[in-house]
């Protein structure tokens, strides 16, 4: 009777394990898997969906303006998910290939514009484009060549303009 009054109905088998032996309980809705292996499931899926996508595009030499499957947000891409397919070019791509993607010149380490030395992560950058430690971070310590006063006087230019109202007619 408590059922009728409520409108919900009992299972007439009980709950249900997960299929895939997770030891979580799957509902009908999920493919009668838990929620976590239901969403790994969609997840692996997408994933090759967007693989499969890309080796066709690479096969057919598509441009990539085209629109096609596109991930939003992050995604961990193993490599035992995603399959290779060995793909032969023509000798003239690849030599083409080979040469259009030069390695890009290797930067140093972010050095100090004043004293030289290492900062990494944590140099301080000026307005004036330089890089700078801890100790040469204000304008004052490494004679920055930016004018401060100048750049001051136009953001307060361009953020307050002249306002000026119409004249009245005298009596």
């Amino acid at each position: 009777m408590e059922h009728d009054e409520t409108g919900c109905q009992p299972h007439p088998e009980g709950p249900i394990l997960c299929v895939n032996n997770c030891g979580f309980f799957g509902s009908a809705a999920n493919m009668n898997m838990c929620s976590k292996c239901y969403k790994d499931m969609i997840l692996k899926q997408e994933q090759a969906k967007l693989a499969a996508s890309s080796i066709e595009n690479l096969v057919n030499g598509s441009s990539s303006n085209e629109k096609g499957p596109v991930a939003i947000g992050s995604m961990d891409v193993h490599p035992s998910s995603v399959e290779v397919k060995d793909v032969s070019m023509p000798s003239s791509q690849a030599s083409s290939s080979v040469n259009g993607a030069e390695p890009k010149a290797k930067k140093g380490p972010n050095r100090c514009s004043t004293c030289n030395k290492r900062v990494g992560l944590t140099g301080f950058k000026c307005r004036c484009g330089d890089l700078f430690c801890g100790s040469h971070r204000y304008s004052d310590k490494h004679d920055c060549p930016f004018d401060y006063r100048t750049a001051a006087q136009e953001a307060i230019a361009k953020a307050n303009p002249v306002v000026k109202a119409e004249k009245l007619d005298k009596i």
